[in-house]
């Protein structure tokens, strides 16, 4: 698939990721719209996880796909916020990220929904 392509079919399957954040948070971001496997771009895919990260502003909910390749996200706020976000994306059906790192923009970024 070449670049533009990936770029087109990420930005259709992040927008509706975002979509679902916008109604539970108030505001989402979009981050992600491709992700580089094996040396191809690839649109972000349509599965959709959700974790808490911590950003350098504070705590933010988001949700991935199954690589976790980060499609959208909550603006920054407290952690209490975040993970209030995180579960009523949970409650709505969504799976819980389970791995230990994301990736958002150029950067992997721990999960932290489950620290005490």
């Amino acid at each position: 698939m070449q670049y533009f392509q990936a770029v087109q079919k990420g930005k259709q399957i992040a927008n509706k990721s975002q979509m679902k954040l916008f109604d539970i948070a108030g505001f989402a971001m979009l981050t992600l719209t491709t992700k580089k496997v094996d040396g191809n771009f690839l649109p972000v895919g349509e599965e959709e996880f959700t974790a808490v990260i911590n950003s350098p502003e504070g705590y933010v909910a988001i949700i991935t796909d199954k690589d976790g390749f980060t499609k959208t996200q909550s603006k920054a706020m407290q952690k209490e916020e975040a993970l209030s976000i995180f579960k009523k994306l949970r409650e709505e059906g969504m799976d819980e990220y389970p791995e230990k790192e994301i990736q958002i923009w150029s950067e992997s970024r721990p999960t932290v929904q489950n620290e005490l």
